[in-house]
């Protein structure tokens, strides 16, 4: 879907060769703000720790920047200064930003963006769009942003997966595969997660896009205790997203959930809601986790995990997915 209203900044132009991640950025936006206004897509990542002196990851959000800082110390997650200060001048040089449009990841920004915060707290809330879809996103309050980008492309799989057919979306966080599903025109989702913030937010994201809740359900639940309840309710779904936290140590679950031991009976128990011809996409972000399909001989199954890495991503370990179903008898 191209959006010809989509608002991309045209970039400072220059060459200052004294400053290779000035440059670096510059030559990723060009190259990326091509890709975004065919796509109609307005935020996106502009720097992924492509040069080794400068371990940051930079983010844009529609006119916003959010700042990653990886850290070389535990005791510490303050930038050094060559870092903060390399960051902020490359960014004031290519797109003239305001200082107050930079937020970073990291204890001492928090500190510094405080005063900002209190003086425009409505402000804290904006919306970007994704092809074409739009979500609401948050870059002061919370750890996560409320849309996962290095997912975009496994949201579109996912979403063009689902046309005509019944979505379940667990650990949904903010809806996000949900709402680009029922955009593409899914017949039904259903979104579950633990949190009451996120669980309101992916509402909030439904009817951004004018898609009505009576066929796009969320439920806030335990997703183990959901998949037996709606195992006991005779309930099937074509496809079903499974994209859970590392580790979960919520104070409403029964548990602590850790995706290394949990991962099997999340998928049998995932597996007796899907039809006959369904589809499991389940994918993680832990670096450590280790699948063993010899588990799952009645399954097929895909490591799709290349397909899904964006454009403007460079790490191919910034996650994995795999695409999941029945062998035919």
């Amino acid at each position: 879907m191209s959006d010809n209203s989509l608002s991309l900044p045209l970039i400072l132009e220059g060459d200052d060769k004294s400053c290779p991640l000035t440059n670096r950025i510059r030559k990723n936006y060009r190259h990326i703000r091509k890709w975004a206004k065919r796509t109609s897509t307005n935020c996106f990542r502009i720097y992924d720790r492509d040069i080794k002196e400068y371990p940051l990851a930079i983010d844009y959000y529609d006119g916003r920047f959010c700042v990653h800082y990886f850290s070389f110390s535990r005791d510490s997650d303050e930038p050094e200064k060559d870092h903060y200060d390399g960051a902020m001048n490359a960014l004031f040089a290519i797109f003239n930003v305001d200082e107050t449009k930079i937020f970073w990841r990291t204890r001492i920004k928090r500190e510094k963006t405080e005063q900002y915060e209190k003086a425009d707290i409505s402000g804290d809330f904006f919306n970007v769009i994704e092809y074409g879809v739009k979500f609401k996103v948050n870059l002061v309050d919370y750890l996560d942003t409320g849309l996962f980008l290095d997912h975009r492309e496994t949201r579109q799989i996912v979403a063009n997966a689902s046309i005509g057919k019944r979505l379940l979306n667990l650990f949904a966080y903010t809806c996000s595969f949900s709402v680009h599903a029922a955009f593409q025109g899914s017949s039904f989702t259903k979104s579950v997660d633990m949190s009451n913030t996120y669980t309101s937010w992916g509402r909030d994201n439904f009817t951004l896009n004018g898609l009505s809740e009576k066929n796009n359900p969320i439920v806030r639940a335990d997703c183990a205790i959901f998949l037996e309840e709606e195992r006991l309710c005779g309930s099937k779904y074509d496809v079903i997203i499974i994209d859970p936290p590392t580790i979960s140590r919520s104070k409403k679950m029964d548990k602590m959930f850790d995706i290394q031991l949990d991962y099997v009976y999340l998928l049998e128990d995932a597996l007796k809601l899907l039809s006959p011809e369904g589809i499991i996409f389940f994918s993680t972000n832990s670096r450590k986790f280790s699948f063993d399909e010899t588990l799952f001989p009645e399954l097929k199954i895909q490591d799709i995990s290349k397909k899904t890495l964006p454009i403007d991503f460079h790490d191919p370990k910034i996650h994995r997915c795999w695409k999941i179903f029945k062998k035919l008898s």
